[in-house]
Order: C-alpha cells, then structure tokens, then sequence
C-alpha cells in the first residue's frame, strides 16, 4: 500500500488529531497509555474505524505475546459472533499489516500469523509507549536501594509515557478489559514507588498537593494515606498528618466495618508522639 493510500485510509483518530510521539519519525511508533495512536515513519495511520481500532488495541496490548484468533474475535464481537467473524478479521489483519509497512524505513514492528494467532512484534521498548513505561519502571526499582535520585527520574520518566487512561478512545472488549486494568494497577504502583523514594530523597514538600490529590482520588487506599501523613509530618503539619488517619479511620469504618492496618496505626502513634524516627534521612537532597 502507498503513502497515500493508507494515510487516507487510516486517518485521524475520532476523539481528534494525535500529536507524534517524542523521538525520532522513523519507524513505527505505537501508543496505547492514552489515545490509541500508531505513527509510520512520523506520519499519523491510526484506523478510525471502530473494529480496526479495537483490534489494533488488542494486539498493542499484547505486543511480543502471540494472540489466538478465538480471542480477537471475542473482543471484536463477544459471545454472538458473525458466521463471517475469521474472514473478517482476516481482512483486518491484512489492513493493520499494510499500514504497519507502507512507508516504514525500518522493520521494528510487524504483524506476524502463525496457527490462527497472531502477533504484534515490537523489536525495542522505544517503538511502544507501553513497553517503555515497563522498561523505565523496571530499572527505577532496581535502583531505589542503592540511587534513590536515579531511581525517582527513572519512575517519573515511566509515568511520563502516560497520556491519559489506556486506550482511552477504544471501547474495551472483554479480552482487552482485563490488560487496560493490570495497566492501570501498574501506573498506581509506580507512582507510589516514586513517592517512595521522593520521601527517601526528602522532598516531602514537594508532594504534598500530588499526595493531597491522590488521596481524595482513593479515599480508602491506606499506603497513599500513609504517605500523605509522612509527608505532612515532616513538613511541620502533625496536626493535619493526624486528621488524615482519623478521616480515612471513619470511611474504612463507614465503608467496610475495619479498622487501618497495624502498620499505619504505628505510624499515626509515632506522629502522635513527635518520634524522632520519623524525620527526613540524614543528607536528603531536596530536606525542607
């Protein structure tokens, strides 16, 4: 297929013009932590059609993981498939994989078959937003013992490649349902390893408004509480620290009939108490 051919074939996507990814045009370049979005050589070929799209989701996805044909037809039309489901999603297939390859200078992503699956093969992490917010979050854990500053950039930069929820233009079907949340708990965990280390780091101030926001978003998430009363404590506000365990102590009563955990009970006594323990690391680079 031509350059042109497949540029006004794919179009832009519904929800409206998608900016290029950060980095070098060549190649191809695909997103999936927002809008869903695929770049060839910098040129913009997301499918608008709704089935395509879905389909392209799924196998972004999955990127490096075979895919069986029983699931895509599950995503693309659920339990009541149309006797002409395969040949369709055959024809499918053929459209992703021509505009995978028309006008690409390089061969680091393509759409392989093999016994009724298939596969989105992406050769480096720097071609998929999702397996580069994977990479960066890998390495930033393994650095938060030994360079907890390395390990914060490295954290940051992965929450970086989000745009907005996963796939937030395409509908989810019941196959792709399941990845978009795993991606979703997978975003939360980073950022609280981040705060993690920004706490090590002793920027506590500096996350106060984060943590304030992050804690009206999961009014009952009792690490993001405890974090949030850290921060408050060591930037001078026990008070405030202290009203935080007694609101979230309430919506846990409220909600579900338990008490916090014994481990953020410790740490609502030792603010309580003004435990020295408690204070900013010795040497942080950014102590306020």
């Amino acid at each position: 297929m031509s350059t042109s051919t497949a540029s006004s074939t794919a179009g832009p996507a519904p929800t409206g013009e998608p900016a290029p990814p950060v980095g070098a045009p060549s190649g191809v370049r695909i997103g999936v932590l927002g809008p869903l979005s695929l770049f060839v050589d910098g040129e913009d070929r997301t499918p608008s059609a709704p089935k395509p799209r879905q389909l392209l989701g799924l196998l972004m996805l999955n990127a490096n993981q075979m895919v069986r044909a029983g699931e895509c037809i599950t995503e693309l039309w659920g339990s009541h498939p149309p006797k002409t489901a395969l040949s369709t999603l055959q024809t499918y297939v053929l459209y992703i994989r021509q505009i995978l390859r028309g006008g690409a200078t390089d061969r680091s992503c393509a759409l392989v078959t093999r016994n009724q699956s298939y596969q989105l093969g992406v050769a480096a992490p720097e071609a998929s937003d999702r397996l580069r917010f994977e990479d960066l979050a890998r390495r930033g854990r393994e650095a938060a013992a030994d360079d907890p500053a390395r390990a914060s950039r490295l954290l940051g930069e992965a929450l970086d490649q989000w745009r907005g929820p996963a796939l937030a233009d395409v509908p989810a079907g019941p196959v792709s349902s399941a990845h978009v949340v795993e991606l979703d708990e997978a975003r939360k965990g980073v950022r609280e390893w981040r705060v993690e280390v920004d706490l090590q780091l002793g920027r506590h101030r500096e996350l106060l408004t984060e943590l304030a926001g992050l804690s009206a978003q999961h009014p009952t998430h009792e690490n993001i509480h405890a974090q949030y009363m850290l921060a408050l404590h060591r930037s001078g506000l026990r008070p405030e620290a202290l009203g935080v365990f007694h609101r979230l102590r309430c919506r846990l009563g409220d909600s579900f009939g338990i008490e916090p955990v014994p481990r953020l009970r410790r740490l609502y006594e030792a603010i309580d108490a003004d435990d020295p323990v408690l204070r900013a690391p010795a040497g942080a680079l950014h102590a306020t």
